[in-house]
């Protein structure tokens, strides 16, 4: 599988270089992004903007991906989606789960809100 990882202080970027995110990509995917959360990264924008067919095994990783961010109290935003994967999306019903935004400034504004909401939060529970 190929990608760029693009570390920041509050995120990483991950772009997939990959046309299609099916079930020959979609483990190395998941254990990439499960690997990323395991070393300390808390959000993460994913950037499947050279994806341009996604199957069930495509999804599954991104929902896992998803989870694992949600749980560990960070955010994962998927940025790039074609109209063809949104569509895929949509008909799953995980656009009210995922988190998708047109924009990487968009997501990086996304995580810094995400980021302000739960500091907010963790000192209303002090």
């Amino acid at each position: 599988m190929k990608f760029l990882a693009d570390k920041h202080e509050r995120y990483t970027t991950f772009q997939l270089l990959e046309e299609k995110l099916d079930s020959l990509v979609s483990p190395v995917l998941k254990t990439e992004l499960i690997t990323y959360a395991a070393e300390g990264i808390k959000n993460l924008i994913l950037d499947l903007s050279q994806v341009k067919y996604v199957d069930s095994s495509g999804l599954s990783a991104i929902l896992t991906g998803n989870r694992v961010y949600t749980n560990e109290g960070g955010i994962m935003v998927i940025i790039g989606v074609n109209d063809h994967v949104k569509k895929l999306i949509k008909i799953s019903q995980l656009d009210t789960v995922l988190n998708i935004l047109p924009m990487k400034e968009e997501a990086v504004d996304a995580i810094f809100l995400h980021e302000i909401e739960a500091d907010l939060k963790r000192e209303d529970e002090e």
